[in-house]
Order: C-alpha cells, then structure tokens, then sequence
C-alpha cells in the first residue's frame, strides 16, 4: 500500500500539476527514486522504500509553494513590487566576451557571472542545464568544474527538464550554483531556511525571466512540418542560434538544416504549451539572487545583439556585478527599478494575473491547481474575458483535429502567419492586459 508522501506525489502527477522539476526525487535520501522521460517531459518513479522528507509537502511546486512565508524567511519582508519581487539593482548590459555573448540567448550574463564565480573560488562547480545530453533532441542538468562546461550551457533550453534530482548527488561539503527555474528557486529557499544540508550547499542560485515551454513532441512536431523523415536523426538542435533573439536550429544526419526565427516558431505554444507553464505566477524568478531576462525595447533590438536586463536580489550579488563591471567582463548600466518589469509587460501580465485565472478555473471544474499563497487584490472582468479567449485558444490548439492541421501546414506558411496573428491579438489585447499593473497590489492567503 502506498505510504502518504508516495500518495501525494502520484496525485500531483495525475492531476497534470506536476512540473517534472526532479525535487521528489532528489530529496529520496535511498537514492532509489528517479526521474523518467514521458511525453509530458520528466515524471517520478518514486521507490516503495523511498526515504522522502514531509518538507515535499511544502515546497512541491504542482501543490503548494507559500511566497508570503517565504518572502518573509528568505527577504525579511514583502517585495516592494509583487510584479518582480525584492530588487538591490536594476541594470542593462551584457558580456564583453564577443563568444560568449554570440553563443549565448541574450547578453551572456549569466553565463559571464557563473565564470567568475567559478574562477574567484567563490563555488567549486556549478548546476547548469545543458542542451544535446543525453543526445541532441534531449536536454539534461549536469555538474561542471571548467569554463567551457559552464559555456557550453550557454543555450536557452524550452522543453521541461528535471533539474532539482541533482541535490542528492551534491557534496555538503562543496560550494555550488544553480541555474534554475522560478519555482525551483523558491523551493531551494524553503530547503535552505530549513536547513537542508545539500540545499545550503547551493551558495548562488541564478535563473532566467521564465515565460513559456513546450513539450518535447513540438520537436517532432516542427520536424514534420519541414519534411524530416522519422529515420533522419537530428545531430545538433539549438533554440537560440545564430544573432539576437536567434532562430531554432535543427541539423539531421542527412545533411538538412531548419532553421525557424524566433518569432516564428513560437508557432507551436498554443498546440505544446506546458501545463507548468500556464500555472505559474513566477515570471521574474523572485528567489533567484540574480534574475536575467532578453532586453525587449526598440533602443536593443535595433542593435542587432544580445542585450539584457538584469536584475540583483542582494547586496552581494550587487557586489559582484560591480567588480565584474569594473574588470571589464560585463557592460552594465544602471537602470530604472520599473525596468524590470517594463520590457516584459506582456508576460508579467500572462503570470501574475493570467495564471491565477487559469488557475481559478480549474478550480471551479473541480480540478486541482497549485497555490502560491497569494493572490491578485482586483482583476476586471475585461482581464477575465481576455484569459478566457487565450485558455480556449489553447485548449483547441490540443485538441487532435488542430494538430493534424499543424501537420499540414508548411511551416513558412504558419510561421509567418502565427507571429501576424500574435502581435495583432498583442495589439488588440494590450491595453486590457497593461490595465492596473503598475498597481499590481496582492491578498495574502490565509494558512
């Protein structure tokens, strides 16, 4: 018979909450329990004599992560801005290496930081994902002690991979950092202030704005759709290639190469779209001590490169990104907190408001959502009825009918026709979505 923590977790997988962010497993202090692929990406295998700790219950991001209580544990206080959390500095910039900012999905910066951090003493190896382990359409978390393991992790990575099952293989007696996700931010927080020895272990946490990811069968999907036989293997995929934002980048055995600009082959959200990613209210990375995101404005764009916007959570990590400045690693310039936010208006909007009426509505089917403890002071129902038209665009875009249209359409036909659809409806739906967020203003949960 399964004991609770093992009943909890199965619930949270069936219920389709599950992020596949590996904590279960790497919280199993047999060792026993472990990740494995599925079309939904990575799910437990949980062992009957697993040795799981009840913390599970509290920081299970397909359950319950408790920002308020944390906000108050890690920060001492609430955010001043609910839209971004607990800010030390807001900057622009990227990194002076010409390599490593090409290479790189936006500036650079984090992997310039992770280097130096590296290089300084200040960690012995950090956690990074890595696109092409254990093969080319795969992407996996792994441990690297040089330079070039950390540069070689420089890609963005939009499929779900499992990235917390690495804490019990981590040393307590070694100096890490993590890339990572918003929510596995927070729960590595809660493992921290609860003393978790492999947890405190992890000195520097750092992580991307997180938007949108997709399934891993939108590859075999995008593959399809640009003629790639199943026989064909793909030798190289890369999400970000080439100049800023980059294009999708798919290399087979054969000898073809796809590549899908950005902004086209987002194409494949609506039909691939994670749960996890329609259920989460962190964009910004809150308990991340540094948070980086693509600098969206025309005064980047027009450039042509990789620019970013970063944000500091703590004096320390203020402190670091000043030396690196002041070495000439890293082009900063200081900019205004609302920063933070601004280049990111659509998406912030999409999290902060959007998945809490995504949310609500499943609720309201009698299906299970996770709780981050807070929720929205006011939402107007024009916001209400812009969500609605946005979860039955992709609910339809799930269904099997759309995605054997999907099949059929040439992707330079859908590509260019999607992204004219996206900014049109971006268009008639900004000022709804833009409406009071400059107020955002929350109600705590009670316990």
């Amino acid at each position: 018979m399964p004991d609770r923590i093992t009943e909890f977790i199965g619930k949270v997988t069936d219920s389709g909450t599950c992020t596949g962010c590996g904590l279960c497993a790497g919280l199993d202090n047999s060792g026993k329990s472990f990740m494995k692929d599925t079309p939904l990406g990575p799910r437990p295998s949980i062992s009957s004599d697993h040795r799981i700790p009840d913390d599970i219950f509290h920081c299970c991001a397909g359950h319950r992560l408790d920002y308020p209580a944390l906000y108050r544990a890690h920060y001492g206080k609430y955010p001043k801005s609910w839209l971004t959390g607990t800010i030390s500095g807001v900057y622009t910039g990227f990194c002076k290496d010409e390599q490593v900012r090409r290479n790189s999905s936006s500036g650079g910066v984090i992997t310039a930081v992770l280097t130096t951090l590296l290089e300084t003493g200040r960690i012995d190896s950090a956690i990074v994902v890595t696109q092409g382990i254990p093969e080319p359409e795969k992407a996996s978390v792994v441990i690297v002690s040089t330079a070039e393991g950390i540069r070689a992790a420089s890609q963005s990575v939009y499929i779900p991979v499992s990235t917390l099952d690495v804490l019990h293989k981590l040393d307590p007696e070694k100096k890490y950092a993590i890339t990572c996700l918003p929510e596995q931010s927070a729960a590595l927080r809660y493992l921290q202030h609860k003393g978790h020895p492999q947890a405190l272990s992890i000195r520097y946490i750092l992580g991307p704005y997180t938007g949108t990811a997709i399934y891993p069968a939108a590859i075999t999907t995008f593959k399809s759709i640009n003629g790639v036989k199943p026989r064909d293997r793909v030798s190289s995929l890369k999400w970000r290639a080439g100049e800023w934002p980059g294009y999708l980048e798919i290399l087979t055995e054969s000898g073809k190469v796809l590549r899908s600009p950005k902004v086209y082959y987002n194409f494949l959200i609506p039909f691939f779209v994670t749960n996890t990613s329609l259920q989460s209210m962190d964009f910004a990375n809150e308990f991340a001590d540094l948070a980086v995101g693509d600098a969206w404005s025309p005064e980047f764009e027009s450039q042509g490169q990789g620019f970013s916007v970063v944000v500091s959570r703590n004096e320390s990590m203020t402190s670091i990104l000043s030396e690196m400045k002041q070495h000439g690693s890293l082009s900063l310039e200081e900019a205004p907190e609302e920063s933070a936010y601004s280049m990111h208006g659509h998406m912030i909007d999409f999290k902060k408001r959007g998945s809490y009426i995504r949310n609500r509505m499943r609720r309201m089917l009698g299906m299970k959502a996770p709780d981050f403890g807070y929720k929205p002071a006011v939402i107007g129902i024009k916001r209400v009825l812009v969500e609605l038209v946005i979860s039955a665009i992709f609910l339809v875009g799930r269904t099997r009918l759309f995605r054997l249209i999907l099949y059929l359409l040439p992707e330079r036909i859908i590509g260019p026709l999607f992204n004219s659809l996206r900014l049109r409806w971006k268009s008639i739906s900004k000022k709804t979505k833009r409406q009071g967020l400059t107020s955002y203003e929350v109600i705590i949960s009670e316990q």
